[in-house]
């Protein structure tokens, strides 16, 4: 049995199924915007993030599977210098959105890493009771050169944790690059070179710093090998973020949001191509799921149970997700719509078509 854990804008969905028969199993939170979920895979805890917007930012924990949920302490920044280089600083010190959630290593119980809207690191040693902000990277000089990507401010989606070290992370900020920390967190560097970012004047295009990662997503099996859905194109890196190649165009499209790394074969990746920046919407109307098997030489598109005309869905980047055994897959869209496959992408089964917006989807368990 298998659970996926479905943040949409109306409460979070809970479906259950054995790969080929799905059913909605529960709502927790109804009527409330979540903005992310995680499923621990060290102790099976869920953790639920809201966007409540004029009460703020909240982070709830169960430790049984949803049935009991207990408010804990959300990630918050700390009072923003009235002196010294960062008092005039424009962007807000206070969290609008939690964007990531993510468990620390497995020697690490206690560790969860949280990345918002604006682009701050958060870590927690107790499982959520107290957070504190990962200086360090806030206060980067190159921070003041960061902007948003579709928002006010730049915010902070993508968080891997090193499975051979959890010391190193690797995280992706939209617009500020990707940046690679190997001891925690108390140093990081940029780690974005060979990506081109065309919207910017040609003399800056290849800028580590204004660079906009759309979803970062590493192989379990070989962490070395990681993908990116940027806005300008699909990259992927054979050395741990050390040099970035830029993967040729395929059809129909490679603008979108979502990248899912098969977690055993580093060879293999699914997309969701968009038409474009400006046209968030499928290619033609006509919704298909790219997948190479060749580290991105080829790629496959595949449409099998999608819709094939007048589809208006977008896949955000955390609306695309591969289980521990590489071929069942959930994807949900930004008009609510939900599917499954178990033939590692090649059709899908609709298992919903009226949830309200969909941000993320995970599985669980």
């Amino acid at each position: 049995m298998r659970t996926m854990l479905v943040a949409t804008r109306k409460g979070l969905v809970v479906v259950e199924g054995d790969g080929t028969r799905w059913r909605i199993a529960g709502l927790h939170f109804a009527g409330e915007p979540v903005s992310q979920v995680l499923a621990d895979p060290r102790n099976g805890a869920w953790y639920c993030a809201l966007r409540l917007g004029h009460f703020g930012v909240k982070l709830h924990r169960s430790l049984d599977g949803g049935a009991h949920w207990q408010e804990i302490a959300a990630p918050a920044f700390p009072p923003k210098p009235t002196t010294g280089p960062w008092a005039d600083d424009p962007t807000p010190w206070s969290v609008d959105l939690l964007w990531e959630l993510a468990a620390g290593g497995p020697d690490e119980p206690g560790v969860l890493w949280a990345g918002c809207i604006p682009a701050g690191l958060f870590r927690t040693e107790d499982g959520g009771a107290s957070w504190q902000l990962v200086s360090a990277l806030w206060e980067q000089p190159g921070r003041r050169d960061w902007m948003g990507g579709g928002y006010d401010h730049a915010g902070l989606h993508s968080i891997l944790v090193d499975p051979r070290d959890a010391r190193h992370l690797t995280v992706a900020i939209s617009c500020g690059g990707i940046w690679q920390t190997h001891d925690g967190g108390a140093h990081w560097a940029l780690a974005a070179r060979g990506m081109q970012a065309t919207f910017m004047p040609p003399e800056r295009a290849d800028d580590q710093n204004i660079q906009d990662p759309h979803c970062l997503v590493q192989c379990a099996a070989a962490p070395e090998v990681l993908w990116v859905q940027h806005h300008c194109g699909i990259y992927r890196s054979v050395d741990g973020a050390q040099q970035w190649q830029r993967i040729a165009p395929s059809a129909p499209s490679d603008f979108g949001f979502a990248v899912a790394a098969d977690p055993t074969n580093p060879m293999r990746a699914w997309f969701v191509p968009a038409a474009a920046d400006a046209l968030r919407m499928p290619v033609g109307g006509r919704m298909v799921v790219t997948r190479t098997d060749d580290g991105g030489a080829h790629f496959q598109q595949f449409d099998a149970g999608l819709p094939q005309h007048d589809a208006f869905h977008l896949v955000y980047r955390h609306g695309l997700a591969v289980a521990p055994d590489g071929r069942t897959l959930a994807m949900a869209s930004t008009t609510g719509a939900l599917w499954a496959s178990d033939d590692a992408g090649e059709s899908w089964q609709p298992l919903a078509r009226d949830l309200a917006p969909v941000a993320a989807v995970r599985f669980a368990g």
